[in-house]
């Protein structure tokens, strides 16, 4: 984001030394230099119009991808901590039948 923010920048620098130029070495009349600087201030008004929202965009498609790939790897987490529980789970019912045996030999005696 911070390439686009200097890309910006750049833009409208860009378009505000032009403008400065223009009027500086101007042989027009001054309608014809007012004429051609509203041109030129148009020019980079849509100039910087599309900059903005191809930024934009960029950062929603940004925001989009990373939003997907956050909750596809949510979804990984809560599954592997799921099949987790269920095999904790199956252990322990396992030693619980081991104890009981046990328990059960040992009342006999």
């Amino acid at each position: 984001m911070s390439n686009n923010g200097n890309t910006f920048l750049g833009v409208l620098a860009g378009t505000a030394i032009g403008a400065a130029l223009g009027i500086l070495f101007a042989p027009d009349k001054g309608s014809a230099t007012r004429k051609r600087i509203a041109e030129q201030a148009e020019s980079a008004k849509e100039s910087i119009t599309e900059t903005t929202l191809d930024i934009r965009d960029k950062a929603a498609s940004t925001v989009a991808s990373k939003r997907e790939t956050l909750d596809t790897q949510l979804n990984n987490i809560v599954s592997d901590a799921s099949h987790k529980a269920e095999d904790v789970i199956s252990t322990l019912e396992t030693k619980l039948a081991d104890l009981k045996a046990k328990n059960k030999k040992l009342q006999k005696s």
